[in-house]
């Protein structure tokens, strides 16, 4: 046979070869199967492929007859390669045959279960419709059913419900009133305790009551429970002020004594010790640029001056000048003393200063202190020739603390103005009972005594007010030097000038420095001359020495 066979004749052939092969040519004459194999033939040749695919996909299958592909003459070809192989064309074309029935039987059998199956799906439709709407009822019924029984739940438990409404409302109406009762009554008699001062028992029921307030926090709109708030406030107000009162009343006494001027030294001894032991406990857990000692010693004086401040103006009348001056003293004392332990650095600008020097290893505050009065100063004449320029102190703590004293230092005005009247009318008295100084020819005039001492005072009032300030407490005591400097000049230099008899006014200096031609000399004795030598020198020193003094005042 041949091997390629012309696309237009290929039906053609392959049909004229399956009758030759079955034999019906001469035997198989029936026209209906002859058109049936022919249509089962021309429907196989050119079936649509993508759903031959699919199907060969669904329904997998070795056989050359169930592909897509299938071409009937290399089929026939692979049956028959050679024509010797026709022998057996017989037993072919059986098999053949035998599939052929075989499928035209399974063929019948689906399109015949086809027709039954589109019978039994009616009616199995119709079977479930009737089923749904039985469903649709019996829902309806249930629904029915739940409706009549949630209104009877709600029927009964209408009742139930007030019940527990007026359980619950009930319940916290007697509460509210509990807690309305406690705080009426815990109102009373807090204002009761408070009145009698009962501090203890007021301490527990004071935060009783005001937990109880909390409950009637949005009641306030309530007239009476606001009228019991504003009770509870006015008492805790008044207790605070009261229980103030009572402290500022047991201890003032006992604190003001402690802290008064008289009392000073215990500050100064107090913080040494402070020092003394944060230096040996603390002192090397900090770098020592950051000069901690000197900056809690820094901070006490600024403490202890703001405290000394105040107590001194709530006890002025209670100063005197023998208080304010041992103050003042300890106060320098001290002063000086941190002069010597610590740098200063801390003072500047408020910014640490690597000290230049490091710090000693032992702690000054050690070491006794050894705090002496300022004794007299006596002024020589040697110390009158030269004028001194006053040194600036070179204390960085200069006036740390003693600066408070400054607004008190009137009280050691006044005292220096009376002791300096005092002084003066000794003088006068002295002179009186002493007399004019014996004649002394060799020496001359020579100055009295009493000047001498004054200045020898002026001097020591100087150097005190120096050290306490050099603003107007100095300038108040300049005033006074001229005061009794004139003073000094009248009653002791003129009131002991001897009296003259040409003269109806009586002698003074200004007449004894004065010459007029042609007047008359007056005539005094060898005393009175040695008298009014003196007085002379006298006020030429008192002349001096002011000068002198009054140059260092320039330049405070």
């Amino acid at each position: 046979m041949s091997e390629h066979l012309p696309h237009s004749g290929v039906a053609s052939c392959i049909f004229n070869c399956c009758l030759l092969l079955l034999g019906h040519r001469s035997s198989f004459g029936k026209a209906a199967e002859e058109a049936y194999f022919r249509e089962k033939l021309l429907s196989f040749k050119w079936s649509h492929k993508p759903t031959a695919f699919v199907l060969q996909n669904v329904f997998p299958s070795q056989d050359p007859l169930d592909r897509a592909d299938f071409n009937a003459v290399e089929y026939i070809n692979t049956l028959f390669p050679t024509e010797q192989s026709l022998a057996n064309i017989d037993e072919v074309v059986n098999k053949i045959r035998l599939k052929i029935r075989r499928l035209d039987d399974n063929i019948r059998t689906v399109v015949r279960g086809q027709t039954n199956v589109g019978q039994d799906g009616r009616q199995a439709l119709e079977e479930a419709q009737k089923a749904i709407q039985q469903l649709f009822g019996k829902i309806k019924d249930i629904k029915d059913k739940a409706e009549k029984s949630e209104q009877m739940v709600k029927e009964i438990t209408r009742d139930i419900k007030q019940l527990d409404h007026a359980k619950r409302h009930l319940t916290t109406s007697i509460t509210t009133l509990n807690h309305l009762h406690m705080l009426a009554g815990g109102v009373d008699s807090l204002e009761a305790m408070t009145r009698r001062r009962q501090y203890g028992e007021v301490a527990n029921l004071l935060q009783g009551v005001v937990n109880v307030l909390e409950h009637f926090n949005k009641y306030m709109g309530i007239p009476q429970i606001r009228q019991l708030s504003e009770r509870v406030k006015a008492a805790q107000n008044e207790l605070g002020q009261q229980i103030l009162a009572d402290f500022e009343e047991a201890f003032p006494s006992q604190g003001t004594k402690v802290a008064w001027l008289d009392k000073i030294d215990r500050r100064y001894a107090w913080i040494k010790r402070q020092l003394v032991d944060y230096e040996e406990k603390y002192g090397r857990m900090f770098p020592q640029e950051w000069c901690m000692t000197e900056r809690i010693a820094v901070e006490f004086c600024h403490v202890t001056r703001t405290e000394l401040a105040k107590i001194m103006r709530t006890r002025a009348k209670e100063i005197e000048v023998k208080l304010l001056l041992f103050a003042i003293q300890r106060t320098t004392n001290f002063e000086g003393l941190l002069a010597k332990r610590f740098s200063g650095c801390t003072l500047a600008d408020g910014t640490v200063k690597k000290p230049e020097v490091p710090l000693p290893s032992t702690n000054p505050f050690l070491e006794d202190e050894t705090g002496t009065e300022t004794d007299e100063i006596v002024i020589e004449k040697s110390d009158t020739d030269k004028p001194k320029k006053p040194k600036v102190p070179d204390n960085p703590f200069h006036g740390i603390v003693s600066k408070c004293f400054e607004p008190h230092l009137y009280v050691y005005i006044e005292s220096q103005d009376k002791n300096l009247g005092e002084l003066i009318d000794r003088f006068v008295a002295d002179f009186k009972a002493q007399g004019p100084p014996k004649p002394n020819v060799d020496e001359g005039g020579a100055v009295l005594p009493s000047c001498a001492d004054l200045f020898v005072y002026y001097k020591k009032c100087m150097v005190q007010c120096s050290q306490l300030s050099t603003g107007e407490p100095m300038i108040a005591l300049t005033t006074i030097f001229q005061k009794y400097l004139r003073e000094y000049a009248w009653k002791i230099l003129s009131g002991n000038l001897p009296k003259t008899t040409s003269s109806s006014g009586g002698l003074t200096i200004t007449s004894l420095l004065k010459e007029k031609e042609g007047s008359e000399v007056a005539k005094f004795t060898l005393e009175e001359l040695c008298l009014i030598c003196s007085i002379l020198s006298t006020a030429e020193y008192c002349l001096a020495t002011t000068q002198q003094v009054s140059f260092p005042l320039q330049h405070l």
